[in-house]
């Protein structure tokens, strides 16, 4: 989510709505993706991590999508996320998870 990237639904109709609300939205989001100690390729993994533990299937088909696009991540690197994300939250997210990662990977060797 770096820059204006959200992904959450609705975010993009308060910018014209109540800018207020999206200034504060922008500045969070430029606030927590710095890079200070975690740098963003780790924190778009933990990222990853939570919303497949979460079992939010369109969070994490944008957050695994923005990680292979923004850094190349592989296969690999993301199914050891998410044996993290079996281990704390179950067999269904994680089985959710590993569905979407291989859907992803399949749409982008078809391109």
């Amino acid at each position: 989510m770096k820059g204006e990237v959200f992904y959450g639904k609705g975010i993009r109709e308060l910018e014209g709505e109540y800018p207020e609300l999206y200034e504060l939205v922008k500045d969070i989001n430029e606030t927590v993706w710095t890079g200070k100690v975690l740098d963003y390729r780790t924190q778009k993994l933990i990222a990853i991590g939570i919303t497949a533990s979460r079992a939010d299937p369109r969070a994490t088909k944008k957050q695994i999508k923005s990680a292979i696009h923004e850094f190349g991540m592989t296969k690999d690197e993301i199914v050891d996320v998410l044996r993290v994300v079996l281990l704390t939250s179950g067999m269904p997210a994680f089985s959710k998870s590993l569905q979407i990662l291989n859907s992803v990977i399949a749409t982008m060797d078809e391109e």
